[in-house]
């Protein structure tokens, strides 16, 4: 299916990693130019000798006025994937400030600030765009010790349905995707511990974690004009673990 991608400028944050990295791969290759967001200088010189072409921006975007910096000149940007996140896991009683605070920096407020960098310019050209978010499938769930997590994964999605319902008019489509656990390097260390796995992988009916692919192919799908007529959806790459 052809997705016609090529020559749009996409932005990917969290590029440097996992669901990001192979979001960036799979846009270079398909002839997209690419602004690639990370706060890993190292992650972004490997990324740019795979991807020869793309503009790395290096900056963390729990800091406001760094981000601004760093974006608020990035140029017309067509597609934005918002995948930069943090998982900090601590049971609920034991939850710090300083998790919770920088949690919804990153998790949250950093998709508001660069989603209206973007759809701002968007609306100035009055050019048509998509965004997507990354979610989790713990968005609805309940999961031991990602009380924060859970948290701000929850009001992404929320977050989601209000930016399609207003960005609509703009001809700027916005949607969210739910991954179940990955197998990024993320998510192999917080999910390394047998019997925890098990615990989820008994709840999935596939009864398999989501490979970093399974991830991009929902997301390249749903920045390409194929998913013209979907914007404020939700939807799961989990296995049918909403399904239970």
């Amino acid at each position: 299916m052809e997705l016609g991608l090529a020559g749009r400028r996409a932005l990917v944050t969290g590029a440097g990693k996992g669901i990001g990295r192979g979001t960036v791969q799979a846009l270079h290759a398909a002839g997209a130019r690419v602004v690639a967001v990370s706060r890993t200088q190292a992650d972004l010189d490997s990324l740019v000798r795979e991807c020869p072409g793309i503009d790395p921006v290096c900056v963390d975007l729990s800091d406001w006025e760094a981000t601004e910096r760093a974006l608020g000149n990035v140029g017309p940007v067509d597609l934005l994937v918002n995948n930069a996140a943090v998982a900090l896991l601590q049971p609920f009683l034991e939850v710090t400030k300083e998790a919770f605070d920088r949690s919804f920096e990153v998790n949250l407020r950093a998709v508001l600030q660069v989603s209206q960098i973007v759809a701002r310019g968007l609306i100035a050209r009055g050019a048509p765009g998509a965004i997507v978010n990354i979610s989790s499938q713990a968005s609805q769930r309940a999961i031991t010790n990602h009380s924060i997590y859970c948290s701000t994964k929850g009001a992404l999605d929320m977050l989601t349905k209000v930016m399609a319902l207003e960005l609509g008019p703009h001809k700027i489509r916005v949607n969210a995707v739910n991954p179940t656990v990955v197998m990024t390097p993320m998510g192999r260390t917080n999910w390394l511990d047998p019997q925890k796995a098990k615990t989820m992988l008994d709840r999935i009916p596939l009864g398999k974690f989501a490979e970093v692919e399974h991830v991009v192919d929902a997301i390249l799908f749903l920045l390409s004009d194929r998913s013209g007529m979907t914007t404020g959806s939700i939807v799961p790459v989990d296995g049918g673990f909403w399904a239970t």
